[in-house]
């Protein structure tokens, strides 16, 4: 999943990359959620949210400069 991000990542347009950083956010915010209920079974799949959260906006403020 992480080469995939990467790739997915350097090659978008600023818009692309806002709508990611939409998506991921939102999984992440559902994620806690299903933590709270107690319905998740894969619990490193928020640590892989956060990283692709953080390598979104590094590309992003990669290219305002």
């Amino acid at each position: 999943m992480k080469k995939e991000i990467r790739k997915e990542i350097a090659g978008s347009s600023r818009q692309a990359l806002q709508e990611m950083l939409d998506r991921e956010r939102e999984g992440a915010r559902v994620f806690r959620f299903r933590i709270a209920q107690g319905k998740v079974k894969n619990v490193k799949e928020g640590r892989e949210r956060k990283k692709a959260i953080a390598r979104i906006l590094t590309r992003m403020h990669q290219k305002n400069v």
